[in-house]
């Protein structure tokens, strides 16, 4: 079911992007300018790096690390200004004692993909099992990606779909602070936690063309505690993406665009179980993007995703503003009906405006067996980006919820009412220095 109505829109303002970066040169001077810091300090030249953008200084950077993580107290590696080119590379725990890496220069990959001949194809640099890690500084992570990109099956059907390298992957590393990098063109992935607890990644910069396939600005997958807050990304896939078994996540804002907005999954692939709870994105400014905030499930998976909330969020020309789609299909061939879903409930959309890129602002398509349940929308106004063009819909198929306030385009839940609506609860957001609230 669909219902579109015309509304006539004299001027709409939004927040001037100047100060979201404005906001960006200030965590500049927090986050990223260097510091003084007590513990062994360990410059990466001092273990025979040469910095000059032609030789490989690897084996440098693993001596360092080597010794960093057996230091009896806390250890700072430094990377100074240079361009120091490194190869695949572990940097793995438990280490000794507290650790930090502080990047100045630019950290820069191989642009041969040979050099992965025999390798996993998916690391490039690898953080495992170290705890009580930081990494920041004013330096720049860069995956030289354009060949990577050109060998895609998304950009060329007749390459075959292959794995490529996440720039920088944490892996089990808990209490983990990652601030102020600027991070460049990755291979795919920009930054990947998997399996982490209590992360706080704030003050970074991810830059990557539209057209690069599957460079996710920011991945979290299986992991919990997660802060993400006052970064920028521009890229062409999901700006922040959070997957499988991730709970406890919040985003504060993030300026995203280009790219595929702020997702929730994909959840379900191939009939896995996947569940995602307790999620809060708050405080983003989306512009060109490609979805705004989305939740995107497979046929046939198992699980749940709940306790998701979207609040306070600028649109500007943004194709998808509110997704929600239990027929995600990635694939070049079509996939098939099936009955099994993953569910979606107790999800609420709260003060998101701004302008649509398409004539359908809002869709929500859930699964014939396993109906969407308590969507809740407050305050929401989507209106479209061309004037002249009309007024913009609200899709709906299996969703059940309820709205407050004035929502635009007009709400077309099954068995709607402007009452009953989930309950809500306030939890402790230490990020934004009060409370947020997650649908419950």
């Amino acid at each position: 079911m669909m219902m579109m109505m015309m509304r006539r829109i004299d001027y709409y303002s939004f927040p001037p992007r100047f100060i979201f970066y404005a906001l960006n040169l200030f965590l500049y001077s927090v986050y990223i300018l260097p510091t003084a810091e007590s513990g062994n300090a360990l410059n990466v030249f001092d273990f025979g790096a040469a910095g000059d953008g032609s030789t490989d200084d690897t084996c440098a950077f693993q001596d360092a690390w080597k010794e960093a993580c057996s230091s009896q107290s806390r250890a700072v590696i430094v990377v100074p200004d240079g361009q120091f080119i490194v190869r695949p590379i572990n940097f793995t725990g438990p280490c000794t004692s507290r650790l930090s890496l502080k990047v100045f220069g630019t950290i820069v990959a191989p642009e041969d993909p040979q050099i992965w001949d025999g390798l996993d194809r998916n690391k490039w640099l690898y953080f495992a099992n170290v705890k009580h890690l930081t990494v920041q500084g004013r330096g720049t992570i860069n995956g030289m990606g354009l060949r990577w990109w050109a060998e895609s099956c998304k950009i060329n059907k007749t390459n075959p779909c292959q794995h490529a390298p996440k720039a920088l992957t944490f892996h089990k590393c808990n209490y983990l602070r990652i601030g102020g990098l600027l991070m460049l063109n990755s291979q795919q992935m920009h930054l990947s936690l998997t399996s982490c607890v209590k992360v706080t990644v704030s003050g970074v910069q991810v830059v990557a063309p539209s057209t690069s396939p599957n460079t996710d600005g920011i991945h979290i997958s299986s992991s919990t505690s997660v802060t993400v807050k006052d970064c920028t990304i521009a890229t062409g896939d999901d700006c922040i993406s959070i997957v499988g078994n991730s709970s406890r996540i919040r985003i504060r804002n993030i300026v995203c665009g280009p790219g595929h907005g702020i997702s929730i999954g994909s959840l379900g692939k191939s009939n896995s179980w996947d569940n995602v709870h307790d999620i809060s994105v708050k405080g983003t400014f989306l512009s060109n993007t490609k979805n705004g905030a989305r939740i995107k499930t497979w046929q046939g998976g198992r699980g749940f995703a709940r306790k998701i909330t979207y609040e306070d969020m600028v649109m500007q020309n943004v194709s998808n503003p509110i997704i929600v789609d239990q027929y995600y299909c990635d694939s070049a061939q079509p996939c098939s009906n099936q009955t099994s879903a993953v569910g979606i409930s107790n999800v609420a959309f709260m003060r998101i405006k701004g302008t649509s890129a398409t004539t359908e602002a809002i869709r929500i398509a859930c699964s014939d067996t396993s109906p969407c349940r308590k969507i809740f929308l407050k305050d929401v106004e989507l209106v479209s980006s061309s004037r002249g063009s009309g007024g913009t819909s609200f899709y709906c198929w299996n969703a059940y919820g309820s709205t407050e306030g004035p929502v635009y385009p007009p709400q077309c839940f099954a068995h709607a009412t402007t009452v009953i609506q989930p309950t809500l609860v306030q939890v402790n957001d230490s990020s934004s220095g009060g409370g947020s609230i997650v649908s419950m």
